[in-house]
């Protein structure tokens, strides 16, 4: 099963910061800078976590990482957003072939 996250971060390095962003965008989609909505299954949320531990100086960085249910449930519903976002989220839909 699939879940909606919203994963957030403050990077104090500019290095390291540009490593995370990079991590994280092959994971899903920016929302806002250091944010991003993730659609994951727990696997790919842990290979996630195991690229983003080497990089993180848990001293300065901080991860913010919020459960949104899954695709199927309130995921996108729940986002509410004032002005524009940097992506827009796609509707989901589905192709019968």
């Amino acid at each position: 099963m699939r879940t909606v996250y919203l994963i957030s971060y403050d990077i104090t390095c500019p290095k390291r910061y540009r490593q995370i962003y990079k991590s994280m965008k092959g994971h899903g989609e920016p929302m806002q800078y250091s944010v991003f909505r993730c659609e994951l299954s727990d696997m790919e949320l842990q290979q996630l976590k195991d690229a983003l531990w080497p990089v993180l100086n848990l001293d300065e960085d901080r991860v913010m990482i919020v459960d949104l249910g899954p695709i199927e449930g309130r995921g996108d519903d729940c986002i509410e957003f004032w002005g524009e976002p940097i992506v827009a989220v796609q509707p989901r839909t589905a192709t019968i072939i």
